[in-house]
């Protein structure tokens, strides 16, 4: 079954709260109401099921020895330590974003914001935040498009196979 797909319009509401619309309170109750909130460098809040971040995070077999050698490896688990923050989603299917993370991700009280599947979890985005990530992949996706399509002509020119 894909979970996490999607998006909904919702509202932070004054206490800089979002409540989660059925669609993802069904995906979040079929794993886990146990979450990780972890802001992403894009500039949206990612809200993981907790089974999911120890997935994402557990990929290093020996962090300790890495963490001794590497200031890159150090700045990450930095970066990743200090912009995440376990919770669970109440009963009444709402998440408190904290106010450092709200202030980060420009998610203010009163403001609409918008709730993207992500298929590992769902992202909470500010209204025009979403709007310029949105163009961002269409216009990846035509580059994309357009390098493919331009090779296959290459090769097709050259003399191989149609494309």
């Amino acid at each position: 079954m894909t979970r996490f797909c999607g998006q909904d319009a919702c509202r932070i509401d004054q206490n800089g709260r979002v409540k989660l619309t059925p669609r993802f309170m069904v995906d979040f109750q079929a794993t886990s109401l146990e979450i990780m909130l972890h802001c992403l460098t894009e500039g949206a809040l990612a809200v993981y099921p907790q089974d999911v971040w120890s997935q994402m995070r557990d990929h290093e077999p020996r962090p300790a020895q890495k963490a001794a050698k590497s200031v890159v490896f150090r700045r990450e688990l930095r970066r990743f330590g200090a912009y995440s923050q376990p919770q669970t989603i109440s009963k009444q299917g709402r998440i408190t974003i904290p106010q450092l993370f709200r202030d980060m991700l420009e998610l203010n009280p009163g403001e609409s914001a918008v709730l993207v599947g992500a298929e590992l979890g769902i992202e909470v985005w500010n209204e025009e935040r979403w709007a310029r990530e949105t163009r961002k992949i269409l216009a990846h996706q035509m580059e994309r498009a357009d390098a493919e399509m331009n090779s296959d002509l290459q090769t097709f020119r050259q003399g191989g196979a149609e494309p």
